[in-house]
């Protein structure tokens, strides 16, 4: 039994130079949907053809090509955080939270790659 339930979400996040040409790529070329921009958390997310499946756009001066980090949803973040923090999966610093929006904690899998656990606070399932 795993230590924690995952819900049928999950988000690829990459980082881009441009979230906003970077949707209308995707959108153009590959066919996904806009879902939202959130300008204040230089974040925006497509729905991709894949049901359950998000692409996340994380804006940065100086992205980092090839570093994608899945991030699985959760219905409840402190719980699915202290299960796996008791059997010694290592965290990066506190969970994070834009209220209203989301909750998110960073952790690391055995050869340090980045994964991501969130928490939808929007009561709408992004």
């Amino acid at each position: 039994m795993p230590l924690v339930t995952l819900d049928n979400t999950i988000t690829i996040a990459i980082s881009v130079s441009d979230r906003y040409a970077s949707a209308e790529w995707y959108e153009k070329k590959l066919g996904f949907t806009l879902a939202y921009h959130l300008d204040e958390a230089g974040w925006s997310e497509l729905h991709t053809k894949t049901e359950g499946v998000t692409l996340g756009l994380g804006e940065h001066n100086e992205p980092s090509p090839g570093n994608s980090v899945p991030v699985f949803g959760v219905s409840d973040i402190v719980v699915a955080r202290k299960a796996l923090e008791k059997e010694g999966v290592e965290f990066d610093g506190e969970t994070m939270t834009i209220e209203g929006m989301v909750s998110t904690a960073t952790f690391y899998d055995p050869d340090k790659n980045a994964l991501m656990l969130a928490q939808d606070l929007s009561g709408e399932g992004h």
